[in-house]
């Protein structure tokens, strides 16, 4: 009996002192997907390294940069299009004189406003007006692109528009330019909707997610804040269920969430952070979501600051497109009243270690794939270096940290390789743990193949 419990007492100081033990053994299946440190799901252990938000990047657009107001950005094959509201400024929500207006790109940088002719507008149809003269949709009409299996080509492209006194009435579309009503009466109709609401298809959840605006108070009192609803059709969804942004007492103008497009898994919102306090000035806030009613409030900080154009700090500045979009195979595109902001592929946030070196543990997960790729970045001075262990924190032989040679460099994909090659084919399905010792360097994403 002595002997179990000094055996126990070992035990627990072993779990203890090593920071590759969890306490929580539940163990996470990752199988074959990217996955993106822009969270805490994967860690366990942080030693000396930190979750770092990373600052977008103002970058040159074409000389007459499209998209005002409640911006929607959809990459469909080869073909950027985007959304904006248009018409002239005033007036109550949704009036007569707000349009949808549409734009296209072949590289997301330049744009071009094709001649459509589908609606008279001040006098002429020579316009890119795809939406008008049928109040409200036009105040905020909010595209995507249904990714659902077998949609009907009809319904290639959805849309959700409307304010309060209509609800959020459904429209379809084949190519993203002719669209018509899927149906006249609204679909959704518990929230303030006085903003861009938006929706799409969740692989992830095998759902249709509409985000959208409510309030924390009746009529208009308390905070802008965001629920969501879904549904398994578009036409017939569940009662609305408050998310959790406004712990910090923040309110929240807009919300801009939606699947990344190389995790989808993973939903990326960019809400325009709203302070009337300060003068009604706002700001671009990052937040994610693993689905249900919680988004991830790891960063307080800013995402996008107004800048140094005082135009920047007035009402309504501050507003990114829904959707973050690749625009080259190493860099991805934010779009936010007519300008664009650019991140690294995957580069929202990284595990950042300094000079001085550190570590980060995750946490016990299987995958399924025979090799570790890895976005990564270091100094010239920095380097990487992995080590696998088992679900107990136990170096796995041939993947020790000796095993693995520094990485040095900078790359959205590399393969990592022990001194025994890159091979991992025997340990898929197992659960493991990989232990990251970096200097000067930052992790962004991991990913089995």
């Amino acid at each position: 009996m002595i002997k179990l419990k000094i055996l126990c007492i070992i035990l627990f100081i072993l779990v203890s002192i090593h920071p590759g033990i969890t306490k929580d053994n539940s163990i996470i299946n990752i199988s074959n997907r990217l996955d993106l440190f822009v969270d805490s799901f994967l860690i366990d252990t942080l030693i000396n390294a930190r979750l770092k938000l990373h600052e977008p990047k103002l970058t040159p657009l074409s000389e007459n940069p499209p998209g005002r107001i409640y911006v929607t950005v959809i990459k469909d094959g080869d073909i950027y299009r985007m959304y904006s509201r248009g018409g002239k400024s005033g007036g109550s929500d949704g009036n007569l004189a707000e349009t949808t207006l549409y734009f296209e790109s072949q590289d997301g940088i330049s744009w071009f406003k094709p001649n459509l002719g589908l609606f008279e507008v001040d006098g002429t149809r020579n316009n890119n007006v795809i939406l008008a003269h049928d109040p409200p949709f036009s105040h905020n009409f909010c595209p995507f692109l249904d990714t659902k299996p077998d949609i009907p080509k009809q319904e290639k492209f959805k849309a959700l528009a409307g304010i309060e006194a209509s609800g959020l009435v459904p429209f379809i579309s084949s190519d993203g330019i002719h669209w018509k009503k899927l149906r006249e009466e609204p679909v959704i109709t518990k929230g303030m909707f006085d903003s861009q609401n938006v929706s799409f298809w969740s692989e992830h959840e095998s759902c249709y997610i509409c985000y959208f605006r409510t309030w924390t108070g009746k009529n208009y009192e308390g905070l802008r804040t965001i629920s969501r609803t879904t549904s398994k059709d578009f036409l017939h969804w569940t009662e609305p269920i408050a998310m959790n942004p406004n712990d910090e007492g923040e309110h929240l103008y807009t919300n801009g969430t939606h699947p990344y497009f190389r995790a989808p898994h993973i939903y990326i919102a960019l809400p325009t952070r709203f302070l009337p306090e300060r003068g009604n000035t706002t700001d671009i806030v990052f937040m994610t979501s693993r689905g249900g009613n919680k988004y991830d409030r790891t960063f307080m900080e800013t995402f996008i600051r107004p800048g140094l154009d005082p135009k920047r700090w007035t009402n309504r500045a501050n507003y990114a497109a829904l959707n973050v979009v690749p625009t080259s195979e190493t860099e991805m595109s934010i779009y936010m009243r007519e300008r664009r902001f650019t991140l690294r592929t995957d580069g929202f946030v990284s595990v950042n270690a300094p000079y001085h070196g550190g570590e980060i543990i995750t946490r016990s997960f299987i995958f399924d794939g025979d090799s570790l790729v890895i976005n990564f970045s270091t100094a010239a001075s920095g380097n990487i270096q992995i080590e696998i262990q088992d679900q107990n924190g136990l170096p796995i032989p041939g993947f020790t940290l000796k095993n693995c040679p520094q990485i040095i460099g900078d790359k959205i994909e590399k393969t990592v390789s022990w001194e025994n090659g890159s091979d991992l084919s025997d340990l898929s399905g197992k659960p493991i743990r990989l232990r990251f010792v970096m200097k000067d360097a930052d992790l962004y994403s991991i990913r089995f193949k």
